[in-house]
């Protein structure tokens, strides 16, 4: 079997590609901090590389003798405060990682990358890879996911067999850093009592690895490719997630002008206190919008498939249990 290289693996998207390049067969290594949580890696075989991102030496070490590169590390914050570690970690992380692509031979770099680099659609409709998008106003995690793609083609335009991924909203399992996981939580306790205007598009962790071992199967070189699940208003996710998982329903519809003045609010009351806000004023000024997607693309060429919401929400949740993280 190839020999497989996992930045990032002790996330969530990292963490199920592992296990699941493990289970299938692959000489699998993985790139880890020294303070890399692997609890959920479990026993599986695999060869370790500690160190940075940024650090070409580690990566060359990492990368000699592989057949394939996995990039899914990334610092995914909406915090303005760690804006420049993560421009560090998801631009110049994802440009060492391309040289060091170059410089050891490697033969496929499949980069994860995100929807955000994504242009719209039109309202009621989808977007896709070819819709336009302007980033004259984009910052942090956004911007920095539009500069991480830009390494990759500089690193196409230099002969590296590169393809790029651009999953939406992930679910699942192993998402212990409770991103799009923390609305189970919130759900369950009750914390969500309004919904609002808007919808996005949310996919699984399990389609994602899928499509990522596709995308370095048959993915075009120098192509992205969307992994995306169910377009849905955010008032049938919070209500559907509540019935699924028998948590509080939301009651009424909040108006977006309240959501951005407590989006400023919560954002100044976190940084004085030194934590990772909930939500943000930028975050709240899109939350309106209906983030669409198609996987039209991924579907064709890769024979992309995608689990339904529900099935999602409950393998998420099941997890969770298991492992205390609800009750």
């Amino acid at each position: 079997m190839p020999t497989a290289l996992v930045t990032g693996a002790s996330g969530c998207v990292g963490s199920s590609l592992a296990l699941r390049l493990a289970a299938i067969g692959y000489n699998l290594r993985i790139l880890r901090r020294s303070s890399s949580d692997l609890r959920y890696l479990g026993t599986i075989s695999r060869k370790e590389f500690v160190g940075d991102i940024c650090d070409d030496d580690t990566l060359r070490r990492a990368m000699e003798g592989c057949d394939i590169v996995f990039h899914t590390a990334a610092l995914v914050s909406f915090a303005r405060k760690t804006e420049d570690e993560q421009r560090r970690v998801n631009v110049l992380g994802t440009r060492a990682v391309v040289g060091a692509c170059l410089a050891s031979g490697v033969k496929t770099l499949v980069h994860t990358s995100s929807v955000t680099t994504i242009g719209h659609a039109s309202p009621g409709e989808a977007a896709d890879e070819a819709s336009p998008a302007d980033h004259s106003h984009a910052r942090g995690y956004r911007l920095s996911k539009v500069l991480a793609e830009d390494e990759v083609w500089n690193g196409t335009g230099l002969g590296l067999h590169a393809v790029i991924v651009n999953p939406s909203v992930i679910i699942g399992e192993r998402d212990t850093r409770f991103h799009a996981g923390q609305l189970i939580r919130d759900i369950k306790k009750g914390r969500i009592p309004f919904y609002i205007d808007g919808g996005m598009n949310v996919t699984y962790v399990g389609d994602v690895v899928s499509g990522m071992l596709l995308a370095a199967a048959k993915g075009r070189r120098a192509e992205r490719y969307i992994l995306g699940g169910e377009n849905l208003s955010h008032r049938e996710i919070f209500l559907r997630t509540s019935d699924l998982i028998g948590g509080r329903r939301p009651r009424a519809r909040l108006p977006l002008p309240v959501l951005r003045g407590i989006g400023r609010i919560v954002e100044s009351g976190s940084r004085l206190l030194g934590i990772e806000p909930a939500l943000t004023a930028d975050l709240a000024a899109v939350a309106g919008h209906y983030n669409w997607f198609s996987s039209a693309k991924a579907v064709r060429e890769l024979g992309y498939t995608m689990t339904p919401f529900d099935q999602a929400i409950l393998a998420a949740y099941a997890w969770y249990k298991e492992n205390g993280y609800v009750l």
